[in-house]
């Protein structure tokens, strides 16, 4: 983990809480509705862009990121995908 990568994460209105927060395995509800608890979270996070970023560039397959759950950031890189 760079030293960069390590400041953003520390700074995260999600660093401290329960991760579970971020990962809702649900089967019974669809994710965008488990995801809502870490959303909020991730809403008014200083450091949402960077969180989001990261998730994008390693492709993060599982939780929520940045306040975008995986649908969510398959979204966001089809999109910047047709944009370039």
């Amino acid at each position: 983990m760079s030293l960069s990568e390590a400041s953003w994460r520390i700074r995260g209105a999600c660093s401290g809480l329960d991760a579970r927060i971020f990962f809702p395995n649900d089967e019974d509800d669809p994710l965008e509705l488990n995801a809502n608890e870490a959303k909020a979270v991730c809403a008014g996070c200083h450091v949402r862009v960077a969180c989001l970023e990261h998730a994008l560039a390693s492709h993060e397959r599982d939780g929520v990121w940045g306040g975008a759950t995986e649908r969510e950031r398959r979204r966001i890189i089809r999109q910047r995908r047709r944009s370039a």
